[in-house]
Order: C-alpha cells, then sequence, then structure tokens
C-alpha cells in the first residue's frame, strides 16, 4: 500500500532554555504548527506543517526558534530531485495540479548577474550626483514622430518652444513603478501601501486585474487601471479613475493561461470591486474571447482610448515569450502606448507549478530582442518599454533601461519591503504577514503606514543608487542612458547569446 509523504520540508529547532512559553509564536502562525500544552507548560511543533514563512523565528521574543531548511530527505539524484519525487507523491495522493506562489525559482541563467556596468576614467570624467543635478525622471508614453520647435529667445536661455503637440504622457519622478497585484490576491492593507508610496513618490501603482477599491480613489493620479480577459470591477468609472489603463494578455508567471481566484475570499469588499456575487470563484479566462487577431487588439485599444477621451496612455502587458519581438511589434502597430513585457521570473499570487517553471523566456533577453525589432521597424518612438519579473535591486534597473527599457515594474520587491518571506504560500490565503491573504485576523499584521514608509524608503534608496550609477558612467540623465548598451559587457556567456542581448564581452573595448 503507498504511503503519504510525511517528511517535513522545514525543521522547527526550539531552544528549550530560552523558551519562555509565552504562545506567540501559537498565535501568529495561521498553519497551526505550534501548540500549547497547558497541563506540562511546553510548546510543541509540527514540522510537516511549517511553510517556511520565517514569523514566529521573526517575533519570538526570546530568541528560542530556529527554522531551517531539510536537505537530508532522499538519496541524492541529479535526476530525480527532491522536487520531484515530493510532487510525483502528492500528486498520486490529490490527483490534482500542483499549484505555487512567486516567480520561478529553478537555476536558469539569470542574466543580471552576467552583465556588467561601465564607469568613466580619465578622458570622459565621472560626474558627482551630490554635487551636480541628476535626471531620472522618465516619460511613458507615444513620442511624437517629427518634433518641431519654436525658437522664442536665447536658445541657451529656455528660449525653445515645442509647437508639437504631445500624446498623453505617464510622468514618472524614477523609472520605477509598483506591478500589477490586486485586490484579493493581496489585501487591502497592502494595496493602500503602494498606492499611498506612489502617490507621495510621483510614480504609479498597477489596480491589477481585481477593480479599484473605493478607498484608494483618492490615488488615482498615481494609478494604472488593468482590463484583463475577466473584466473584473471594469466600466467607465473604473477607466476614468485610472492616469493610464493596460489591457493584460498574459504575465510572466503562468503565460497562456487565465487566472483564478478562490470563492472563499472573495469577500464583500472583494465581491464589490470585482462585481462579481460573494464567495463565487472569480476566473479569468485564458485569452479575451473578443480578442483573437491584432486588429482585434486594436479594436479594444481604441475603444479604451475613445472612453477615456483621447486623454490617458493605453498599453498592453504581455509574457516574455519566444516570439516577443514580432508580437511587441504588432502590438505598437496596433495603437498602444507602451508596452509591458513580464519576463519568466515575475511573480503571483498562484499559478500551476508546471507552467510557472517551464514557460516562457528571461526578462533581460526580452527587453533586448525587443527594442533591436522596434529600432529595427522605426518605431520604437511610438511606444514605451516597461520591463518586468524579478527586478531585484537598482543595479538591474540600470541594465534593463541600458538594455532598451523605458522604465521597469517592481511586484515582488515591494512585498518583500512590506515584509513577504517568499515561501510561496500565496495561494493558501494564509500569508501569516498579512500580505497575500483576506482573513481580518491576518491582514491587520501589516499597518499601510509602515508599508508606506517602506516603501517610500526603497524607492529612495535606488533612485539615489541609480543616480549613483549613472554619474560613475559620466551620464546626467536617463534618458541618455537608454539603449545604450556600449555601457554593458557580458561575463560567462555565449556568442550567441551576447548577440541577442546586443552586448559586447568583458574585455572588449569600444
Amino acid at each position: 500500500m503507498a504511503l503519504k509523504l510525511n517528511q517535513p520540508e522545514f525543521e522547527i529547532e526550539r531552544d528549550t532554555d530560552k523558551c519562555i512559553s509565552c504562545q506567540v509564536c501559537v498565535r501568529q502562525c495561521s498553519n497551526d504548527v505550534h501548540e500549547y500544552d497547558s497541563e506540562q507548560d511546553v510548546i510543541y511543533s509540527d514540522s510537516i506543517k511549517c511553510v517556511g514563512c520565517h514569523r514566529c523565528e521573526s517575533l519570538c521574543p526570546a530568541g528560542a526558534l530556529k527554522i531551517k531548511e531539510v536537505k537530508s530527505q532522499f538519496r541524492t539524484n541529479y535526476n530525480w530531485t527532491a522536487e520531484h519525487l515530493r510532487n510525483i507523491y502528492k500528486q498520486a495522493d490529490s490527483g490534482g495540479v500542483i499549484l505555487t506562489g512567486m516567480g520561478c525559482d529553478k537555476p536558469y541563467a539569470v542574466y543580471w548577474d552576467r552583465i556588467l556596468f561601465n564607469a568613466s576614467q580619465v578622458t570622459n570624467p565621472p560626474i558627482d550626483p551630490l554635487r551636480e543635478p541628476m535626471e531620472i525622471k522618465t516619460f511613458i508614453g507615444r513620442k511624437p514622430d517629427n518634433p518641431v520647435f519654436e525658437i522664442t529667445g536665447d536658445p541657451c536661455a529656455r528660449g525653445v518652444k515645442l509647437k508639437t503637440e504631445l500624446y498623453p504622457q505617464l510622468e514618472l519622478s524614477t523609472p520605477i513603478m509598483f506591478s500589477a497585484m490586486s485586490y484579493g490576491s493581496i489585501s487591502l492593507n497592502a494595496c493602500k501601501s503602494l498606492a499611498a508610496a506612489a502617490s507621495e513618490f510621483g510614480t504609479y501603482y498597477n489596480t491589477g486585474e481585481g477593480g479599484l477599491h473605493k478607498d484608494l480613489y483618492k490615488y488615482s493620479m498615481n494609478t494604472i487601471v488593468q482590463v484583463a480577459s475577466g473584466r473584473f470591477g471594469v466600466d467607465v468609472d473604473y477607466l476614468e479613475k485610472g492616469s493610464a489603463v493596460e489591457i493584460k494578455i498574459g504575465q510572466g508567471a503562468k503565460p497562456g493561461i487565465g487566472g483564478h481566484l478562490p470563492g472563499e475570499k472573495v469577500t464583500g469588499d472583494i465581491s464589490d470591486t470585482r462585481m462579481i456575487p460573494e464567495g463565487t470563484d472569480a476566473i479569468s479566462p485564458a485569452p479575451h474571447h473578443d480578442i483573437y487577431s491584432i486588429e482585434d487588439l486594436a479594436q479594444l485599444i481604441y475603444a479604451l482610448k475613445e472612453a477615456t477621451d483621447w486623454s490617458k496612455p493605453v498599453g498592453v502587458k504581455v509574457s516574455a515569450v519566444h516570439n516577443i519581438a514580432p508580437i511587441a511589434s504588432g502590438i505598437v502597430r496596433a495603437g498602444a502606448d507602451f508596452v509591458s513585457i513580464d519576463g519568466l521570473r515575475g511573480g503571483t499570487g498562484a499559478a500551476p507549478q508546471v507552467i510557472r517553471d517551464n514557460v516562457g523566456i528571461p526578462i533581460e533577453l526580452a527587453i533586448a530582442s525587443v527594442d533591436d525589432r522596434l529600432r529595427e521597424e522605426g518605431i520604437r518612438h511610438r511606444a514605451s518599454i516597461i520591463a518586468a519579473g524579478s527586478i531585484r535591486s537598482s543595479a538591474d534597473i540600470v541594465k534593463a533601461i541600458a538594455l532598451g527599457a523605458d522604465a521597469v515594474y517592481i511586484g515582488t520587491a515591494a512585498l518583500v519591503a512590506m515584509g513577504c518571506h517568499l515561501c510561496q504560500k500565496c495561494y493558501t490565503g494564509k500569508c501569516n504577514w498579512g500580505i497575500a491573504t483576506q482573513d481580518p485576523y491576518l491582514t491587520r499584521r501589516l499597518n499601510p503606514e509602515i508599508g508606506t514608509r517602506r516603501l517610500l524608503n526603497l524607492l529612495k534608496g535606488w533612485s539615489l543608487e541609480i543616480k549613483e550609477m549613472l554619474g560613475g558612467v559620466g551620464i546626467n540623465a536617463i534618458e541618455s542612458l537608454k539603449g545604450n548598451r556600449e555601457h554593458l559587457r557580458g561575463v560567462g556567456l555565449s556568442e550567441k547569446e551576447l548577440a541577442i542581448l546586443g552586448i559586447k564581452h568583458a574585455g572588449e573595448a569600444w
């Protein structure tokens, strides 16, 4: 008779000499790992239930807990790994699809870590960002084909006026935005933190496909609203509340499939916001049932522009897939003002593990190929490129812009700033940090004011580092870095990889 897998992924070590039986761990764990025995005044822990979120370890006042990943479960086999065995046991037991959260964690090449940035020496002196102005302001939207200027006075004294009427633009104080995370997949307090931080810093956050809660209306000037295949929460008022509209075709963590918010997460507020009955599953189809061609996409783009009186940019979000370059070209020709590209390692609240880990391509390759294609066709100015899919640091941002992006979305990094420990159990709705849950007892753990402050600190720190890197290479405006791949060099990459990225190997001079 087959037995269920009964081996823990994490081991809980409790120092009984330090433990004071305060029961903080019991109250803080939503997975019922810890249990207090009042008769013996002892706390027992069931490691099999532990998901590795480190909530108990972080809050233990006595420092008595340590959470360690269990490595010695199976005989070492580089083909049949422990993960393969665990997944087979789970599916043999359940007959279902294995779900997971966050982005792909497989050891595919992380090109950010194999690309090095340039610095100025001797002949082209660096710029000190502490003493000289550095411009990292970014504009998202279509740029004019042939801008016309009028000289009204001394050109050196701002005596130049732009005569060409500009298309609608998003003005970002930094090339960083918060990516689409819907109310429902994350808590309202998390949404408030993202919205408030974007508003205060002068950038934008994306509502995701779950509509816009009424408490977030006041942040509409810094909101990008999303129209996905489920059309949840979409009406004219919703479109008017955003400063831009994004049509979601796909996302990096699950290309080619739709979304699913289980009915137990669809509470009263979420029901009202998504405009669906309370307690029912919110299922987004894999395709938009009114988009089966580029012409259909163009029709929706122009319908949204018409509905918003041509007053705001309308863009399209797609997954980074094998033919991303021609897809992006078609999107731009269909009238999109920006193209958001979500790479292989992009995060999610819930996705089939087999899709997350095996479908799509890294964002680094996608940025370079799309930028090249649009430049070759002479349409690069007609749309901005927004890169997403595991942007982990300011260095990743600078490299993304040098590869050809205008700006980036950050999602997982923002969640980590609010307390996420990447346990990848977002889909359970039991997030102990109050982020990916709708349980009122858990959501209270994320104070939106603290979340906002931490996100602001992250944006400030990364923006300062971007200025430092720009200054080091002798550039004082981020626009001069966009697509400037001469400032990048690869390490340990093949000739084909270097060719796709459009960069030279380290050691090659200009």
